[in-house]
């Protein structure tokens, strides 16, 4: 039975649940350090999975995909910072300085790592192009944050030493929880490929737990450490304003983008959700370097609004991109029923 239209997804309204579970009965202390420990390991072995599964001859595709790492570089790095500053004179008058020193930090981040090659998993996107362009993402804003936001904020006092122990902090996640795991998958595809095609619904799984969690603990954080209560109501109006504001144009233009220059469907999921994400796990610690003796919690409010509106916005866009795989999938074989018969 189909579901009506005006209907959310179910993994919507999963990440709806979460989402209330993590405002009433957030987590912290030690239960927060092994949600954490948790996340991590879902995220191992989903890239784990994704390795045993793509064949070398996809992943090589991927890597050498320069096309679509040059637009999503470019969304993150260029598109972004130049619609936040046009977006200045008409936002910073209402949120104030210090605020929307916080939106110019979101716009100046990289990509997700997890989510962005979650979401176009789900999507049945370009696995292996995701995992290159947002790797290649974070490891750019090492050097392209702490400049950008110098250039955009006068911020510059703090970007030699955001370097460096950025640097550490990123190439450690990347290659312990990402790059080692999806190597060890593929070593082992000779013996296990064919037992996770069959049961492609692990990688599913995998994908839409990860999500589930991050999103239960960015929402803890946001709760526990009160940031919500920081500001007035109003103004998280326009804050989540803002990120829509964002979100939509950029994800507006990468589609356009993607269909104009003639990128496949795959392609196109993940130049959306590579191009128009932005880290939350990379972008605390490095405001926390960068905005050293401000007020911090301000700061990074706008990337937690922000992260949490691009997870759920994400998660239907997704639940499209793959409903419209499966139709793709499906009408060559109703074009083909009719001519057999004939």
């Amino acid at each position: 039975m189909r579901r009506p239209a005006f209907l959310p997804d179910n993994f919507v309204l999963l990440l709806l649940a979460v989402l209330g579970v993590a405002t009433v009965l957030p987590v912290h202390g030690v239960g927060a350090q092994g949600v954490k420990w948790l996340t991590n390991a879902c995220v191992a072995g989903l890239f784990f999975l994704h390795g045993a599964k793509l064949s070398r001859e996809a992943v090589v595709a991927g890597l050498l995909h320069w096309r679509l790492h040059l637009t999503v570089i470019s969304a993150t790095f260029i598109l972004f910072p130049i619609l936040g500053l046009a977006l200045r004179p008409l936002f910073e008058p209402l949120i104030g300085p210090t605020l929307y020193l916080g939106v110019l930090f979101v716009c100046a981040l990289p990509s997700t790592v997890q989510s962005s090659i979650a979401f176009t998993s789900i999507g049945k996107g370009n696995v292996p192009a995701a995992m290159c362009s947002a790797s290649t993402s974070n490891i750019a804003g090492i050097a392209l944050t702490p400049l950008l936001i110098a250039a955009m904020a006068s911020t510059s006092s703090a970007s030699s030493g955001a370097a460096g122990v950025m640097s550490w902090q990123s190439a450690a996640g990347i290659v312990g929880l990402l790059l080692l795991p999806f190597v060890a998958g593929q070593i082992a595809q000779r013996w296990i490929g064919a037992w996770v095609a069959r049961h492609r619904g692990m990688l599913k799984w995998f994908d839409q737990g990860s999500i589930l969690l991050v999103v239960y603990s960015a929402f803890s954080e946001a709760t526990v450490q009160g940031l919500y209560q920081q500001v007035s109501l109003g103004t998280l109006g326009i804050l989540l304003g803002i990120s829509a504001l964002l979100l939509f144009v950029v994800m507006g233009l990468l589609v356009l983008f993607s269909r104009r220059m003639g990128f496949s469907r795959e392609d196109e999921v993940a130049i959306v959700f590579c191009g128009s994400k932005k880290t939350l796990a990379s972008g605390v610690p490095m405001a926390q370097i960068l905005f050293a003796g401000q007020a911090v919690g301000l700061i990074v409010l706008p990337i937690m609004v922000f992260h949490q509106l691009q997870l759920m916005v994400c998660a239907s866009i997704a639940q499209r991109y793959a409903r419209r795989a499966a139709q793709e999938q499906a009408a060559p074989a109703v074009a083909v029923a009719p001519a057999a018969r004939r």
